[in-house]
């Protein structure tokens, strides 16, 4: 599968595929940031895709962001449809600064991967579900 990519800033590294590391593909930011605690920023990705029909994004932090930014994603998921595929339509990433922190260009600070839309399906209403119960929310302990 081919997708196409435009990149909107100069020097960005490029996407790769990691074969056999990982299907997720790290994104990187665009520019330099600077944000103090408590503030939200629109980080510019640099790139924008046309995604096949049928397919969207899904966009997430890395698992160093927090750690190494101190910043976390607003909406937690970012889904990008195929439907933003114009020529001014960037990707971003929605970031609040839980601290002081820097970000310099083509610092990793995200990462996304490419799904199939969720088939069509309805929703059929039971009194009662049939299973075995597992024993409730946060029921597998600790350890």
């Amino acid at each position: 599968m081919k997708i196409k990519i435009k990149y909107f800033t100069e020097g960005l590294e490029p996407l790769r595929y990691i074969d056999g590391k990982s299907d997720w593909i790290d994104l990187r930011s665009a520019e330099d940031i600077t944000m103090k605690a408590g503030e939200f920023r629109l980080i510019p990705l640099g790139i924008g895709m046309a995604l096949p029909k049928g397919y969207e994004a899904h966009v997430v932090p890395r698992s160093s962001t927090f750690k190494n930014f101190g910043i976390i994603q607003t909406n937690h998921c970012g889904v990008i449809d195929e439907s933003y595929c114009g020529d001014n339509d960037q990707w971003f990433f929605p970031a609040y600064a839980m601290r002081d922190t820097e970000i310099k260009k083509n610092d990793r600070i995200c990462q996304f991967r490419i799904m199939e839309h969720q088939p069509a399906f309805e929703f059929e209403e039971v009194e009662a579900l049939g299973d075995v119960d597992r024993g409730g929310h946060g029921s597998t302990g600790k350890n």
